[in-house]
Formats: C-alpha cells, sequence, structure tokens
C-alpha cells in the first residue's frame, strides 16, 4: 500500500481564505462581481506564504514558484494565450457572426441550444482538452446568446458542460490519459465502461436544455448573411481535432487561417490584425494569471500537507468494495476541489486509488472511469475552475451565474453515483497484461 503523510487540515487555510473571500464577499453584497478572483487568490497565496514560519520566507517562495511553473499549468497558460489571440483574430474577421448566422440558418429556433451543447461535445471529444474546447466555442455560444432570448449564462454553463463530456471520454485528453496510466488498463477498455456510465446524462442534458429553451426567439427576423470562407477556421479546428493534431498547433494553425482570410478580404489590414492578435491575448492575462496564481498556492498547500490530510481522510473510511469505489471518487473529487484541474487531481490521487482498487478488488475499468468521471464534474461546476472562468470571462459574467446552468457536470457526478451504488455497468472478469 502507498504511505502518505499525515498531514495537516491547517495546511488547507489558504484554499478556505480564496473560497470564503470569493463566495463571502457576493453574499454579502449580492454581487458576485465585487471581489475579483485574481484580487481573492493573490489575497489567499500571501496568507499561505506566511504559514509555517519555521520554514524561510525564501524557500516558501521557492516552493510556490515552481508549482505556478509545473509544466501542466504552463501549457495551461499557453493555451490561453493562444485562445484569445485565434478567439478576437476569428471575431474580427467575421467569423463568430457568419458561424452564428449559419446556425440560425440551418438549425430551428428550439433547437439552437442543444445543437451548441453537441457541438462542444464533438469538438471537446476531438481535440481532447476541455480549456481549448470553451476558448474555441464560447465566442460562438455567446453570439447565440447576443441574437436570441437565450442568456449568456445558459450558453457559456452549455459549452462548459459539452466541454466536459469530451474531456471525459476523448483518447488524446490528459485526464482520460492519467486516470488509465494510473489505474493500468487499456484506453479502449476504459473507454466503453466510461461511456456507457456517463451517455444518461448527456441524454437528460439534451433533454432538459431543449426543455428549457423551446420558445427560443430570435431576436431579429430578418434573413441572417453568412459567409462560409468565414466559418472555416472552426472547421480547420474540428478536422485537425479529429485527426488528433496537438491543441497548441491547432490553436496556431486557426489563427493564422483567420488571419489570411481577413486580409484577403479586407476584414482587417496587417496593422489591425496584429492589434486583434494582442487584444486576444491581453483579454485572456487575467485568467492566466489566476492559473498560475492557483498553481503556486495549490503547491504551497501540499508541501504543507494538505492534500496529504484530504487524501488520509478518505483513505480511512474505506471498508467494502463499493466503500472502495466511493472513496475513490471523494479522493479525486477532493483533489479537484483542492486544486481546480483535474488532471493534477487524478495524478496525485490515483496512486492511491489504485492501491485502494487492488486491496478491495475494484476493477480497474471502473476505477479509471470513477477517476475521470468525478475529477470532470467538479471541474465543471466549480466557479473558480478555468473552463468557468473562461467562458464567463467571454460573455462578462461571474463564473457564479453559470454554475445553475450546468446541467451536464451535475448529471455526470450523479450517473457516477448511481454506477457505484448499482454496481453498473456489469462488467466481466478481464484478464491484465
Amino acid at each position: 500500500m502507498s504511505k502518505l503523510q499525515q498531514g495537516s487540515f491547517w495546511a488547507l487555510s489558504p484554499l478556505i481564505v480564496f473560497v470564503l473571500l470569493f463566495l463571502g464577499v457576493g453574499i454579502i453584497t449580492g454581487d458576485f462581481t465585487t471581489m475579483p478572483l485574481n484580487v481573492a487568490i493573490v489575497i489567499a497565496s500571501i496568507f499561505g506564504l506566511v504559514q509555517n514560519r519555521k520554514k524561510p520566507f525564501g524557500e516558501k517562495i521557492d516552493i510556490f514558484t515552481k508549482g505556478a511553473g509545473h509544466p501542466n499549468i504552463i501549457l495551461m497558460v499557453l493555451i490561453f494565450i493562444l485562445a484569445g489571440a485565434f478567439s478576437q483574430t476569428t471575431e474580427n474577421m467575421g467569423g463568430v457572426q457568419s458561424t452564428v448566422n449559419l446556425g440560425l440558418t440551418l438549425i430551428p429556433e428550439n433547437l439552437l441550444i442543444v445543437g451548441l451543447f453537441v457541438i462542444s461535445m464533438f469538438v471537446s471529444i476531438s481535440m481532447g482538452t476541455s480549456v481549448g474546447t470553451v476558448a474555441a466555442i464560447a465566442p460562438v455560444g455567446f453570439g447565440l446568446s447576443q441574437a436570441t432570448d437565450i442568456s449568456s449564462a445558459i450558453t457559456m454553463a452549455t459549452v462548459v458542460g459539452g466541454a466536459m463530456f469530451g474531456d471525459n471520454l476523448s483518447m488524446i485528453s490528459d485526464t482520460t490519459i492519467a486516470a488509465v496510466r494510473t489505474q493500468k488498463t487499456k484506453m479502449s477498455d476504459k473507454f466503453k465502461v466510461n461511456f456507457k456510465i456517463v451517455l444518461p446524462g448527456a441524454l437528460l442534458t439534451i433533454i432538459a436544455l431543449w426543455f428549457l429553451t423551446q420558445g427560443t426567439q430570435v431576436a431579429d427576423t430578418k434573413n441572417y448573411d453568412f459567409n462560409f470562407i468565414k466559418v472555416l477556421p472552426y472547421l480547420m479546428v474540428l478536422i485537425l481535432a479529429i485527426v488528433g493534431v496537438n491543441v497548441v498547433i491547432v490553436l496556431i494553425g486557426g489563427t493564422l487561417l483567420s488571419a489570411i482570410i481577413g486580409l484577403i478580404d479586407g476584414s482587417f489590414k496587417w496593422t489591425s490584425l496584429l492589434q486583434s492578435i494582442s487584444k486576444g491575448i491581453i483579454g485572456m492575462e487575467d485568467i492566466a494569471i489566476i492559473a498560475l496564481m492557483i498553481g503556486g498556492l495549490v503547491a504551497l498547500i501540499q508541501h504543507n500537507g494538505g492534500i496529504a490530510w484530504l487524501l488520509n481522510f478518505v483513505r480511512n473510511r474505506v471498508k467494502s468494495k463499493r466503500g472502495a469505489e466511493l472513496g475513490i471518487a471523494g479522493l479525486v473529487s477532493t483533489a479537484d476541489i483542492s486544486t481546480a484541474n483535474n488532471t493534477i487531481s487524478i495524478l496525485m490521487a490515483g496512486p492511491l486509488a489504485k492501491d485502494i482498487a487492488d486491496e478491495y478488488d475494484v476493477d480497474p475499468r471502473k476505477s479509471a472511469s470513477i477517476l475521470d468521471i468525478f475529477a470532470s464534474c467538479f471541474q465543471g461546476i466549480l466557479p473558480y475552475s478555468p473552463q468557468l472562468i473562461a467562458a464567463a470571462g467571454v460573455a462578462k459574467v461571474s463564473p457564479l451565474e453559470l454554475v445553475p446552468y450546468s446541467f451536464y457536470p451535475m448529471l455526470l457526478g450523479l450517473c457516477g453515483l448511481v454506477a457505484i451504488f448499482l454496481k453498473l455497468p456489469k462488467l466481466k472478469p478481464k484478464t491484465q497484461k
């Protein structure tokens, strides 16, 4: 069995401070935009740095900066920056408006939001990244909300829900790869089990979105003009993602195609193109800084024993096979709530989850699915997750406004619990090679 240090509940206090600041100020003032996330995370980080006075301050700074510079965090920042450039360039070229108008023309009004969810699902499972999906599709979702009477909170939450569907199932997703590797099972086997568990949640989400928006009215009944050429950057993103191209290359390629189309048709000159790219990057700076700060804060919490305390708390309450599965769900859930990063949470909880699964004879296909499901579930609900922050940033609303409409992430967690309590799906023993 893997051994953990005893850990310290007090080490979690910076995270508690962060959550209380963000939620508390919003509740007191009645406006959740009163406390900016960047200010809350800076205060919480300072609180974390003054903890553990036995350790030199300079050493704590080193821990913080190394956490902020974790490869996963830096990759996320790079994706944010490139996604900002792609989104702004494509919008200024006229791609968003053409895509929205194409949707308004081809999709029945009462199926627009359902179509947005399905498109987000498809893009995410193809790209293997929920953050990249949100960055690419959120502008389209916001455009739909502007052209209809659907609130931007609903469209942004729908994009996030579809993004989490793909992140949980994609063969090239970091979370899926991490879950499969830590549980020592095959990608195809995990996919089959995972898909059976989450499919009802996706179908129920589609039904819920249809009922919620079946009375949708387009703001203007005129004929919506679109230029199919301007939709090509989004199609290119889809095609490259399906082929399995790295998301960084996908976003760079999409930006270049938008730039070429815009320069040829006169949507902008080369000087305004540069300004568009710059504006897109600047628009993502706040999100990137928050991601860096969260990475540093989590590193401090982990170093001081906060994550170990959480993992031990769950580990010590496992008594049966069903309890083992619930324990695995609890492990990755608490890790994700603490880190707001589903990949990192799976990497942290995965080794101990494997020990628990082996001890209580939990099928590795099931344990891998549970890890991925509950990490993705909370990632789509936490108001301080990169996905919700990015989506809310596009629509300029508070991430908390998206939470009530995050139907799929909620149903994803519910499907996971049903699968645990009803011992579903029924799996035939499989020899692990």
